[in-house]
């Protein structure tokens, strides 16, 4: 796995089974290589195993070690985290606009089929250019929300879908290390007792059973080490082309609000009048309706 990963590159793969043996998250419309999860037992502490084994006097795996593998993997737990965050923030940032502009339509339409417009050609006249206007909103809220999905919200959901090989592959790990430890404190027993003929010929099928088991696992180590910190790093370069075009599809829609508005209000505006002005209109008005005996107060 290389540090920058462009569009559609496959993951190296570990021997025996890597933790990216699957198709890294493309972009441009490829489906997504599996789905979202955290992978079992992932938070805490990284151990699996239900119960308890003898643990060998030998420090088979250097503290060094062990910190940096957790801070490298704990990194990735926080990026799988944020990144479901963000995918489920940015989903209902997309519902709530194309719920807002619906809404503005919903509103014009309803003037536009209330009987007053029928009545009054002024009204209906400044009634239809404010549905026009709102329609017009409305599609271009709907372009600027499939933009949206498909190009951040959909990199995300396959960024995330990513996240289940790796907390497998962790497990994996994990679990070759408990035998690992079962083993060496097998041979460590064996070497402890007298050197008796049925003791070293036990000795030497321990080690044998020890030598593949410590292989795997410091290959499998030894791959996480170095793939992790690769697939950190190349977030930036993934998700950047996403929040370009999230900006771009926002100048965009708000280009065209500023053309609609701005045509909406040559149309239906009174010029010369400041909104101050308009609220004492609307204050005199409604003054001269509640001095109407039919609303009186008792």
């Amino acid at each position: 796995m290389t540090s920058r990963p462009q569009r559609g590159v496959t993951a190296a793969r570990v021997p025996g089974g890597g933790w990216m043996g699957m198709r890294a998250p493309g972009r441009g419309g490829a489906k997504s290589g599996g789905t979202s999860g955290s992978g079992a037992g992932r938070r805490g502490n990284m151990s699996w195993i239900p119960f308890k084994i003898g643990q060998p006097k030998k420090q088979i795996v250097p503290k060094t070690v062990e910190r940096d593998f957790e801070r490298e993997y704990g990194k990735l737990q926080q990026l799988e985290d944020q990144t479901k965050k963000l995918q489920k923030d940015m989903k209902k940032s997309t519902d709530a606009d194309l719920a807002m502009s619906k809404s503005a339509v919903k509103i014009s339409s309803d003037l536009l089929s209330n009987p007053l417009c029928e009545q009054e050609p002024s009204f209906l006249e400044m009634v239809t250019a404010f549905d026009t206007a709102m329609k017009r909103m409305d599609s271009f809220n709907q372009e600027k929300v499939n933009q949206i999905q498909k190009t951040v919200i959909e990199p995300l959901k396959k960024f995330s879908s990513v996240f289940p090989s790796l907390n497998m592959a962790v497990k994996r790990r994990e679990q070759t290390l408990q035998d690992y430890k079962r083993l060496q404190s097998k041979v460590e027993k064996y070497e402890e007792k007298e050197r008796t003929g049925p003791v070293l010929a036990k000795l030497h099928q321990a080690r044998e059973e020890l030598r593949p088991v410590k292989e795997d696992f410091e290959a499998k180590n030894k791959q996480l080490l170095e793939e992790m910190p690769k697939f950190y790093s190349s977030r930036i370069d993934y998700f950047k082309p996403s929040f370009e075009s999230l900006v771009r599809a926002q100048v965009v829609y708000y280009t065209e609000m500023h053309k609609i508005f701005g045509d909406l209000t040559a149309q239906i505006d009174r010029p010369g009048l400041s909104d101050e002005q308009r609220e004492r209109e609307n204050d005199a008005k409604l003054s001269e309706l509640r001095a109407l005996s039919i609303v009186a107060d008792d």
